[in-house]
């Protein structure tokens, strides 16, 4: 399998090739599409079987002391994430040839979302921070182009640059931390940096603390923490499938990657991970407010993966990198069920993704309702589901590690999560019908990946706690958690009783009569809800201290020197010099032969006067 690793990232990488440079029937161009990520979903079990496998590619590389190869390994970490990354991509990818059928943009659209897999791939295979640098870079450019893939729309282009430029900001982050864990470690080769492997120990100073905080920079912007994620609910302008890729499978998650990949810098910095632990917290509780009260059922979800994303780096922040990404694979299912369940919703209604003008929808597509309740049960902690699972063990981990305060806060925070889920299934499938579309069901290309993911988001956590985390404490170590019969007994019983109140709570809110619209309806009520509605005015907010000051300083800059000194004084003092000169030189030439002939005599005297003076010399 050592020998085959290449092969990974080749295969989706053909499938961008034949679609980009031949133009294929929708057909075959659908199947080249999906050909790729499901021979390397095939190839990435050998490689989670074998683990840790690595294959050295090339040479990439040298410069001085700094010698760096294209070189991947599949360890534990990285082949946990191939699986997730290849598997729930390739049910995806198959689930967009239903999906997108009739766009014009169709061979477009698989070649991004094959180069997006590409990308992702590098990423989480790559041996060395650099190579994971290429992969974090190529993730940033796919979003881009597929956040704005209906460009024709100034929306989504603007979508689509927001969130390119808002990660531009973490990567400069990214980057510096590059240097600075070159200077800690003196090599960029995660085998060779890594304490545990290489033999020696890590002393905790103070360029090691820039490292980790410049990495968590990086890692807020692709994976939306604050401040850095406000372009994440609106990178919602791609399409539905789209959506499911980037929040469940790929680009969101490689922050949380990255961190439990450094997990022996963080671990020498505990100053940091308890920033990097207040941050996760601030994300979660404050993303879960405002999906509260967002009417586009897109939106609510992509607050929601915000608030998880937090609760993935809570777990991490809280030493426990088993947990954090266990629960980065329990989300790519019920995430991924649930963006695509949303297309479903939004593609049997024409387009329409405003809960207020849906419901009653169960009625008419049942399917679809079995399984977005399926990944809701998920994500809202039902007993026994994916998310209740993951969710339980890291709210162990921060308990265990005696961040009381922050066990408290991520708890409302699930509580919330618990009532925005059953708001959106019960305004979208419940109740009487307010729209007034035609409604067809999805056919068998839309409705298998469904109940694949389904059926993952309902037993995957119970089948995979253990294996999982038990694999994935070979590289990342065991978390600070107690046993099930102490904190994790106590923990369960919170959840769950938190997550009942907020279930009652979230059907209470239907009631027109009940107390909770009764209390929405008074002054602070209003207020509230309003401040959720508009995001905090977090939008508002960078448009004032951030965006517009940008603006005029870059329109002062193109003032001053593009059109004053470039154009006036460089360029059009040039003009005018030359201009005068001709216009001095013009005189004497009038037309007349005497003139001319004074002129060619007075020309001839002065060479003759040079030559004379430059032989005197």
């Amino acid at each position: 399998m050592s020998d085959l690793l290449w092969l990974i990232p080749l295969l989706p990488l053909a499938g961008f090739a034949t679609n980009a440079l031949f133009r294929l029937p929708k057909g075959a161009a659908g199947m080249a599409g999906c050909a790729g990520p499901a021979a390397a979903f095939a190839l990435s079990v050998g490689a989670w079987r074998e683990a840790p496998v690595s294959q050295p590619v090339f040479d990439w590389f040298t410069a001085g002391p700094l010698s760096v190869s294209f070189a991947l390994r599949a360890d534990e970490l990285s082949s946990v994430m191939l699986l997730v990354v290849t598997g729930v991509g390739t049910l995806i990818h198959v689930y967009s040839i239903g999906y997108m059928r009739d766009d014009e943009g169709f061979s477009r659209y698989f070649a991004y979302l094959n180069l997006f897999m590409f990308s992702m791939l590098v990423l989480v295979l790559g041996d060395s921070i650099v190579l994971m640098f290429l992969g974090w870079e190529g993730v940033g450019l796919c979003s881009y182009l597929l956040i704005g893939f209906w460009y024709k729309d100034l929306r989504n282009a603007d979508a689509g640059k927001k969130a390119f430029i808002t990660n531009r900001v973490g990567d400069l982050g990214f980057l510096l931390g590059i240097f600075c864990v070159w200077q800690v470690f003196g090599t960029l080769d995660f085998s060779r940096m890594d304490p545990a492997r290489a033999g020696t120990a890590l002393e905790p100073h103070a360029l090691a603390a820039a490292a980790g905080l410049l990495l968590f920079v990086g890692a807020c912007g692709k994976s939306a923490q604050i401040p850095l994620h406000v372009w994440l609910p609106d990178a919602m302008a791609g399409p539905t499938p789209v959506s499911a890729l980037i929040h469940a499978a790929t680009m969101v998650t490689a922050g949380v990657y990255m961190m439990a990949r450094m997990h022996f810098l963080y671990a020498a910095v505990p100053g940091v991970l308890e920033l990097v632990g207040a941050v996760a917290v601030a994300t979660a509780l404050l993303s879960a407010v405002i999906a509260c009260a967002q009417n586009d059922i897109k939106k609510v979800l992509a607050y929601s993966t915000v608030s998880q994303l937090g609760f993935m780096f809570a777990g991490v922040a809280a030493s426990d990198g088993a947990a954090g990404i266990f629960h980065v694979v329990t989300h790519a299912f019920f995430k991924a069920l649930l963006f695509l369940g949303a297309g479903a919703v939004i593609h049997a209604l024409g387009g329409e993704q405003d809960i207020r003008k849906m419901g009653g929808l169960g009625r008419r597509l049942p399917l679809v309702f079995g399984v977005f309740a399926a990944g809701a049960l998920a994500l809202a902690g039902a007993p026994l589901t994916a998310g209740f699972f993951s969710k339980d063990l890291i709210l162990q981990a921060l308990l265990a590690r005696g961040w009381h305060g922050s066990f408290w806060l991520m708890l409302a925070a699930a509580a919330l999560t618990a009532f925005y889920t059953t708001r959106l299934v019960v305004r979208v499938f419940l109740g009487k019908e307010e729209h007034e579309h035609h409604v067809h069901a999805p056919g068998l290309l839309l409705s298998v990946p469904l109940c694949i993911l389904a059926a993952l988001s309902l037993a995957g956590g119970a089948l995979l706690e253990h294996p999982v985390e038990g694999y994935l404490a070979r590289v990342l170590g065991e978390g600070p958690r107690g046993g099930p019969g102490t904190v994790g007994t106590a923990v369960s019983l919170s959840t769950l009783a938190f997550g009942l109140g907020a279930t009652l709570a979230g059907l209470l809110f239907h009631v027109e009569k009940g107390w909770l619209r009764s209390w929405l309806g008074t002054p602070l009520g209003r207020g509230l809800a309003r401040l959720a509605e508009r995001k905090f005015w977090v939008d508002e907010v960078y448009e004032v201290l951030v965006i517009a000051p940008v603006r005029m300083g870059a329109t002062a800059a193109w003032f001053v020197v593009d059109r004053v000194i470039v154009d006036f004084v460089l360029i059009g003092a040039a003009g005018r010099i030359s201009y005068a000169a001709g216009w001095v030189l013009r005189l004497p030439h009038t037309g007349t032969v005497n003139m001319a002939l004074v002129s060619f005599l007075v020309g001839a005297l002065a060479i003759l006067v040079m030559l004379i003076v430059r032989l005197n010399a």
